[in-house]
C-alpha cells in the first residue's frame, strides 16, 4: 500500500505543479521522479541510472518519430495540403452531409497535424457549409473538433500516440491498424451526439472568414497533399505485417527492405521529405533556423523533451521495484485494460493536456503491464489505445482546445460544456469499450 501511496503523492505533486503553479510539464515529470525515487529510498547511483536510462532510451526510439511527424504536419499546414485534403473529403461525402464530412476532415487532418491547428485550419470550412446549408453551426463545429479529437489521441504519426507506444514498447504498425479501426467506431456515437444534440444548439455564424493568408494558386495537387500521409502509415503496416511469426510475405531479401523501409523512423522520414515536394517551389529558407523546418523544431522539442521526463518517470518506477510490490496488492483486482484508461482519464481532466496525460500514464504502466496481464504484444498495444481513449475526455476549461473551439466559434461556456465537453466524455468511454471487447477476442 505504501507504493501506491508514494505514486499517489508525486502524482498529486505533479498536477500542483502544472494546474497550480503553471509550471512547465517537463520540469513538473522531471522533478516528480526525483521525488518518487528519494521517498522510495532508492540509492542514488540508481536514480542516476533511472534518469540516464529512461531519458536516453525513450528519445532514442520516439525522439525522431515525433520531430519528422511535426515536420509532416507542418508543410501540410503551411502549403495549403490540409484545406486540400478537407476539400477534397468534402467532395468526396457531399455538401449534404455537412457534419460527417468535417468530422472526417478533422480526423484525417488531426493524423499529421495537431488538434488545435486542425481546429483552427478548418473552421472557416466549418462556418462556411454551416452558412450554405442554414445549419447550426455548434453542429459543424463539434463534428470538427470531435473528429480532431479522436485521431489526436488514438492514431500515430500524432505525437502522444507515438510517444505512448514508444514508452510501452507497442508495434507501431499494430497501434496504427487497432488505433484507426478503434478511433473509426468511436466517431459513429459522437457524430450521433452531434446530430441529434448539438445541432439543436442555436448557433449562426456571422460572416464567413477568407482561408487564411495562403494564396489558393500554390496550393499543392491532391495526389501530392495525401501522399505524405498515406505511404508512411501503409510502410508502417506492411512492415509489421511482415514481420509476424507465421511470415505471411514470405521469406527473402524483399522482406528484408520491407522491414527496413517500414521502420517508424524511416517511414516517417520518408513521409516528411515526401511533404517537401508541397510547395510550388521548395525554398531554401523553408529548411533553414528561421524557416518551417525550425518552427517545426520548436513545436516537437516541448513534447520531445515531455516525453524524456515522462521516461526517467516510468524507469525511477519500475528501478524502485513497483512492478513486483503492485502485482501482489492486484492479483485478485482484475484491472486489466481499465487502468491505464481511468488514470490518463483523471489526469487528462485534471490538467487539460492529452499529450501530457499520455505520457504520463504510460511512463506509470510500463512497469505494471507484466503485473496486470498486459505484456503481450497486441495487449501492449491495445494498452496504448487504452491510454489514448482516456486522454479523450474530458476536455474543458483548462484545455486550450476547448478554448480554441469556444472562441471560434463564439460558444458561451455552458454550451461549450454541453457539447464539445460531453462529446469528448462519450467517445472516451465508446473507446474504452470498444478496446476491451478487442481484447476479449484477439488474446
Amino acid at each position: 500500500m505504501l507504493s501506491i501511496f508514494l505514486i499517489l503523492l508525486v502524482l498529486a505533486i505533479i498536477l500542483l505543479a502544472i494546474v497550480k503553479f503553471d509550471i512547465h510539464p517537463f520540469l513538473a515529470l522531471f522533478g516528480g521522479a526525483l521525488i518518487y525515487g528519494l521517498l522510495a529510498g532508492m540509492s542514488t547511483d540508481l536514480i542516476l541510472k533511472s534518469i540516464s536510462e529512461g531519458f536516453g532510451g525513450v528519445l532514442g526510439s520516439v525522439g525522431l518519430l515525433i520531430l519528422f511527424g511535426v515536420i509532416l504536419g507542418t508543410f501540410l499546414e503551411k502549403t495549403g495540403g490540409a484545406i486540400v485534403i478537407a476539400e477534397r473529403i468534402l467532395s468526396w461525402i457531399g455538401k449534404k452531409s455537412v457534419n460527417l464530412t468535417m468530422m472526417l476532415g478533422g480526423y484525417v487532418l488531426s493524423i499529421p497535424v495537431f488538434g488545435d491547428s486542425t481546429i483552427i485550419m478548418m473552421n472557416p470550412i466549418a462556418k462556411s457549409l454551416a452558412l450554405k446549408s442554414n445549419r447550426s453551426y455548434a453542429g459543424t463545429m463539434i463534428a470538427l473538433s470531435l473528429g480532431a479529437m479522436c485521431s489526436h489521441s488514438l492514431v500515430p504519426p500524432t505525437p502522444g500516440p507515438i510517444a505512448t507506444a514508444g514508452i510501452l514498447g507497442a508495434d507501431l504498425g499494430q497501434m496504427i491498424f487497432w488505433g484507426i479501426i478503434v478511433s473509426l467506431l468511436t466517431l459513429i456515437p459522437g457524430y450521433i451526439f452531434v446530430n441529434r444534440f448539438v445541432s439543436k444548439i442555436p448557433l449562426k455564424p456571422k460572416l464567413a472568414e477568407a482561408e487564411g493568408q495562403l494564396d489558393r494558386k500554390l496550393f499543392p495537387s491532391v495526389f501530392k497533399s495525401f501522399l505524405p500521409i498515406v505511404i508512411p502509415l501503409l510502410l508502417i503496416i506492411l512492415a509489421s505485417i511482415a514481420s509476424y511469426p507465421t511470415q505471411p510475405l514470405g521469406t527473402g531479401r524483399h522482406i528484408t527492405i520491407i522491414t527496413f523501409i517500414g521502420s517508424p523512423v524511416l517511414a516517417l522520414l520518408i513521409g516528411a521529405i515526401l511533404s517537401f515536394a508541397l510547395p510550388k517551389k521548395l525554398d531554401k529558407k523553408m529548411l533553414s533556423t528561421s524557416g518551417w523546418i525550425g518552427e517545426a523544431l520548436l513545436i516537437a522539442a516541448p513534447v520531445i523533451f515531455i516525453t524524456g521526463a515522462g521516461a526517467v518517470f516510468g524507469k525511477m518506477l519500475q528501478n524502485s521495484g513497483i512492478g513486483a510490490l503492485v502485482s501482489e496488492g492486484m492479483q485478485d483486482a482484475n484491472w486489466g485494460i481499465f487502468l491505464p484508461f481511468l488514470i490518463a482519464f483523471a489526469l487528462k481532466t485534471a490538467q487539460g493536456s492529452t499529450t501530457v496525460a499520455m505520457i504520463t500514464t504510460a511512463s506509470i504502466i510500463a512497469p505494471l503491464l507484466g503485473p496486470l496481464g498486459l505484456d503481450s504484444e497486441t495487449m501492449k498495444v491495445l494498452t496504448a489505445l487504452s491510454v489514448g481513449a482516456g486522454a479523450i475526455a474530458i476536455s474543458h476549461a483548462n484545455d486550450s482546445g476547448f478554448w480554441v473551439v469556444t472562441q471560434l466559434s463564439g460558444m458561451t461556456i455552458k454550451q461549450g460544456n454541453q457539447s464539445h465537453s460531453l462529446g469528448t466524455l462519450i467517445m472516451g468511454v465508446t473507446a474504452i469499450g470498444i478496446i476491451y471487447v478487442i481484447s476479449l477476442v484477439v488474446e
